[in-house]
């Protein structure tokens, strides 16, 4: 393995910094940080010595670094590993914090090791996909992003979730479809519909489900396929064109997106 650290910031989230680092009998000295990291391990294993404790770090499990801890890390027995980390600054972790438990005070931190391999998956492909989408602002990946840091502060017992009571209202619903239906080709963000509706984001993503049933996400993507299916009954416009005026913007994303909502592909649903 070729050792490599890469850092990569994430423009549309401002103060997360995502970084990939391969090693290969390799130890860091005693140090600390600034901001808040998220570590995961992808292959190999990581000894740490935190707080006068050893812990070991491997696929599944996910290390939870505050800022000011010291420690140390090192590749067991020489071996070869790889470590993506979510670095965000205290800035952010403060916002994102308030904005979960809707409660406006600093978050208190203590270092933790969760053994979580489901979390740590999902953690693993935000990561991913925030370095090679580009689309750290998509719907999707905003509400992945929430509601993914909700479940990692409150398992690390850093935040307790606000309790959002209720449903959107029947004008807040009407406003949010009547949106999302006249601006089908354009990139539609959670921060618009939390908007339209005068919420935060997380009060948003909560009540939307109450509503409908659903994530944003998952309503906005079948409305835009049954859209997509209906231009396809009715005109011969080429399917890359039918998949951008829906608001896909990568064919091959269409393709696999239709296949799976409806079994064919969308050249096969207009033979």
């Amino acid at each position: 393995m070729t050792e490599s650290v890469q850092f990569q910031q994430v423009s549309e989230i401002p103060g997360l910094v995502l970084s990939t680092a391969r090693f290969a009998a390799f130890s860091f000295d005693r140090h600390f940080h600034l901001d808040l990291h998220v570590g995961l391990v992808t292959d190999g294993v990581q000894r740490q010595r935190v707080n006068g404790k050893t812990v070991l770090h491997g696929p599944g499990s996910i290390v939870l670094m505050p800022p000011g801890e010291i420690h140390d890390g090192i590749t067991v027995d020489g071996s070869q590993s790889t470590l993506k980390t979510f670095r965000l600054s205290q800035e952010l972790v403060a916002s994102v914090a308030e904005e979960i438990s809707g409660l406006h005070r600093e978050p208190e931190f203590a270092g933790a090791l969760l053994e979580d391999p489901l979390l740590a998956g999902h953690l693993l492909r935000l990561h991913n996909e925030m370095r090679w989408c580009n689309a750290a602002s998509s719907l999707a990946m905003q509400a992945e992003w929430l509601t993914l840091l909700e479940r990692l502060l409150s398992q690390s017992r850093t935040i307790v979730p606000e309790t959002v009571p209720g449903s959107l209202s029947r004008i807040q619903w009407q406003r949010v479809r009547d949106y999302c239906f006249s601006h089908l080709s354009d990139k539609i963000t959670l921060d618009e519909l939390a908007g339209l509706c005068s919420l935060g984001r997380f009060q948003f993503l909560k009540q939307f489900k109450q509503t409908i049933g659903m994530t944003p996400h998952a309503w906005l993507l079948r409305l835009r396929l049954e859209r997509a299916c209906a231009l396809l009954s009715r005109s011969s416009q080429a399917i890359a064109a039918v998949a951008q005026e829906v608001g896909f913007y990568d064919q091959s994303h269409f393709n696999r997106a239709f296949r799976q909502a409806y079994g064919v592909a969308p050249s096969c649903y207009r033979a």
